[in-house]
């Protein structure tokens, strides 16, 4: 479901009695329909080169993991929503793949993602790496962002790790980074301390229009379950390996079912979890699997604590190692892999 078909499925309480130009008639509504006045909703799409800390800044936002997070750079195939509940708004924040000169069919297709995000959402949130200089994959989204209408708050991400001196510094190159950029706003953050990551809600916050609430309180994410156990696998099986093997990667989640047990059993349920990973070549296929299976056993048992957290139950986790050969250029692999 798109940001706009989310706002579409809500109704708001006799909004078909309402006169077509009547403003006073809309606010007027607010105190009937169980939102206060003045409360804002809508959506931001987290944007910037890989690895610009994207993922982190969404968890961090969120407060939970909702997004997978790596060294590696882009970590992030799918857009994922990540839902921040004030008592003054409702942010529902778009985690988008690092915009990049795609080199397979599979970047194109990320690339494309963002691109359709941006025209969605109500303020963009462009992250730029405060332990990096601005350099041409930065300028090269602002290229994309200036032909856009919406809001640009700029980040400066990974603040923590530059003295103030280097961070003033880089705040003043965002600020005059080419193409030019009206910006509406700079902020420097921590994700990993939380620095400013209270001042960042409240700035994009003020960017919403006022609006219900689009999510239910406390629902964090819309994603999938499956989604997000393919995610948490993913993480756990780029932990450590050789820069080859990050883009070349895939989960799916062939299927999850309950297994049978005695009526008096008290223990909780147990989901069998069966998922297949998927590499391009026989030798990503053997840094996968490791010496005598150890490595994939420690990514089972990584992932699998992860996975029993999120559904709250269980897991028995079935992991099957298979090579799809150039995945990333074959349309009919890319789509049952999701893409």
């Amino acid at each position: 479901m798109s940001n706009h078909e989310v706002r579409a499925a809500m109704k708001f309480p006799g909004e078909d009695e309402l006169p077509p130009d009547d403003a006073s008639a809309v606010t007027g509504l607010v105190p009937a329909s169980g939102w206060p006045e003045g409360f804002r909703s809508g959506f931001a799409s987290v944007v910037g080169r890989p690895n610009a800390g994207k993922s982190t800044l969404t968890n961090a936002l969120v407060g939970q993991k909702v997004a997978i997070t790596s060294g590696r750079p882009q970590t992030t195939r799918h857009v994922v929503r990540g839902i921040v509940h004030r008592d003054d708004g409702q942010l529902i924040l778009v985690d988008t793949p690092g915009l990049h000169r795609p080199r397979t069919l599979l970047g194109q297709r990320l690339n494309d993602l963002v691109k359709e995000t941006l025209s969605e959402v109500d303020v963009v949130v462009f992250c730029l790496p405060a332990d990096q200089k601005v350099g041409p994959g930065d300028r090269h989204i602002a290229r994309e962002l200036a032909q856009q209408r919406t809001p640009v708050v700029a980040v400066a991400t990974k603040a923590d790790t530059v003295s103030r001196e280097r961070l003033a510094q880089h705040l003043l190159a965002v600020d005059q980074m080419e193409p030019k950029l009206d910006l509406a706003d700079i902020v420097p953050v921590s994700a990993v301390t939380g620095e400013q990551v209270d001042v960042l809600t409240d700035v994009l916050l003020g960017h919403l229009p006022p609006g219900p609430p689009l999510y239910p309180d406390g629902e964090l994410t819309d994603e999938p379950e499956q989604v997000m156990i393919a995610e948490l696998i993913r993480e756990a099986a780029l932990e450590g390996v050789r820069e080859e093997l990050p883009h070349s990667l895939a989960v799916l989640v062939e299927e999850i079912v309950e297994r049978p047990r005695e009526p008096d059993d008290p223990r909780p349920p147990m989901l069998d979890v069966h998922v297949n990973v998927y590499v391009e070549r026989p030798s990503q296929k053997a840094i996968v699997i490791g010496k005598g299976g150890q490595r994939l056993r420690d990514v089972g048992t990584r992932s699998r604590k992860a996975i029993e957290a999120l559904l709250g139950t269980r897991v028995y986790l079935d992991l099957h190692v298979r090579v799809a050969k150039d995945w990333q250029r074959d349309p009919k692999l890319l789509g049952r892999l999701g893409f």
